[in-house]
């Protein structure tokens, strides 16, 4: 077997889901590809696999090693073969560059079984291929310029996705609109580096390349490009990874009554015995095509109780790392003094407080308190009741609005979902701004040349055209083994 990771290496592996199927697929790779698996595949036809026409199925038995190439041959009598047989299945060849990985491509499809894709992956690596590494199919396909960086990471992010939305960008990502706007975006800025260096290394001339002018609002007009696809970042981390909302407050508000009617289903415990939640508890539902984790937490209260104040730490850590919190007050416990110290704890405009059990009091009691509550926080007020569902449905049309903050499903720009990305527009962006202010300031080119192909190589970072081995490495290892 071989080991290591030249890119010369012909490699295999079990390219579908570890467990029961109807099919499994085992993908080989590499120069060698084809003289792999002709050494683990005999046709039904009888035909040599070089013969057959790329990118056609063809029946055959899948056989275990050694296999010699006499064991090809009229030779071979029927028992050695039928000894030999792992499983009968289809086999695709695809010449390169016609394949994934931009190289000759060998896939064999056999039922999905454990044990005979293991005893396939053993055949192909005793005919001379090795066990590909995590991400190593993709990363060929980028090193043989089939993908950019940007689609690469949106094959992950394909098979990650756990939303609607989240999958559509994905998508659109693996389809080159990203890596697209951003070559367009790096190729603009490339331009105007060409006239500064043009100007610099011909100031003798008296040639006019670009005016100041000029180049002070291209630098701002892609200034701006940069700034529109920043604002789609924090969208785009939610429709990626989802988010948090987490319930909070007092014990027995109805925090547990709360989460249980927005799953539609009795996760947590309810009871009229204060404390009962001391450990968070996490659910996630798909509203609208967006994946929010609903996050019950432990009453905040004074305790001496062990167990509870660990609790109650584990809430605030909740709290901090929420996109959404929901503070949930007692309506029939808000008073004139203690108002402040219920809410206390919510902070931010994005925040919601929940003024629950208000089938308790009337409605004029309602309306004062509301109002109450909104002079001790800037979070908005919404009155509900989870017995009777008063305002429950409100409240979910606010968490989706809240969280959602427009879409990245249409319109010109590509959103921005991965934080590689973000951070290197944010790089990009930082050395563009140093360029456009040293050309307002009359700086020599020279400096703003500088920056310019600062800002340039940032973007260049996100297709990959400028990349280390390091960077590689970190991006293809978050992939399994045959992928």
């Amino acid at each position: 077997m071989h080991i290591g990771g030249a890119p010369e290496d012909t490699i295999c592996a079990i390219a579908t889901p570890i467990g029961e199927g109807g099919i499994g697929v085992v993908r080989i790779s590499g120069i060698g590809a084809l003289s792999v698996a002709e050494q683990c595949v005999r046709l039904r036809s009888h035909q040599p696999l070089a013969l057959v026409p790329s990118h056609s199925l063809h029946l055959a038995d899948i056989l275990a090693p050694p296999i010699s190439s006499e064991s090809h041959t009229s030779g071979s009598t029927n028992a050695q073969l039928k000894d030999q047989i792992i499983d009968e299945g289809l086999v695709v060849y695809m010449k390169g560059p016609r394949s994934f990985t931009a190289e000759d491509v060998v896939e064999i499809h056999s039922h999905g079984n454990g044990v005979v894709l293991g005893r396939i992956c053993e055949a192909c690596i005793a005919a001379g291929a090795r066990l590909a590494q995590p991400g190593e199919f993709t990363k060929r396909a980028f090193l043989n310029g089939r993908l950019d960086l940007s689609q690469a990471e949106a094959i992950l992010d394909t098979i990650k996705a756990k939303s609607d939305a989240a999958l559509k960008i994905a998508q659109r990502h693996l389809r080159g609109e990203l890596g697209q706007q951003v070559d367009r975006l790096r190729g603009h800025l490339l331009g105007i580096l060409a006239h500064l260096e043009a100007g610099i290394d011909f100031v003798e001339e008296e040639i006019a390349f670009i005016g100041r002018d000029e180049v002070i609002a291209s630098l701002q007009r892609a200034l701006d490009e940069i700034h529109a696809m920043l604002s789609t970042a924090e969208r785009g981390r939610v429709l990626r990874e989802g988010a948090r909302v987490v319930i909070m407050g007092r014990p027995n508000v109805g925090k547990s009554s709360l989460l249980n009617i927005l799953l539609r289903e009795d996760r947590a415990i309810v009871s009229n015995v204060p404390g009962t939640t001391r450990d968070v508890i996490e659910e996630t539902v798909v509203w609208d095509g967006l994946m929010i984790t609903l996050v019950d937490t432990a009453g905040l209260r004074e305790t001496s109780d062990r167990v509870e104040q660990e609790g109650m730490r584990r809430t605030r850590a909740a709290r901090d790392h929420a996109d959404l919190v929901l503070h949930v007050c007692d309506a029939t416990e808000v008073n004139e003094g203690d108002g402040y110290e219920i809410v206390a704890p919510v902070r931010g405009e994005q925040n919601i407080v929940l003024l629950n059990k208000t089938d308790l009091v009337g409605p004029v009691t309602v309306e004062h308190l509301v109002g109450l509550v909104r002079h001790s926080t800037n979070c908005r007020v919404l009155p509900i009741s989870v017995r009777t569902g008063e305002g429950l449905e409100e409240l979910q049309e606010i968490i989706r609005s809240s969280l959602s903050q427009g879409s990245l499903e249409s319109g010109e720009g590509v959103g921005v979902t991965n934080v590689r990305h973000r951070l290197a527009l944010e790089r990009a962006g930082s050395s563009l701004r140093e360029a456009l202010d040293a050309t307002v300031r009359g700086i020599q080119p020279e400096c703003v040349a500088v920056d310019l192909r600062g800002a340039a190589d940032f973007l260049g970072e996100i297709t990959g055209v400028i990349t280390s081995d390091e960077v590689l490495e970190q991006i293809f290892s978050e992939f399994c083994i045959g992928k």
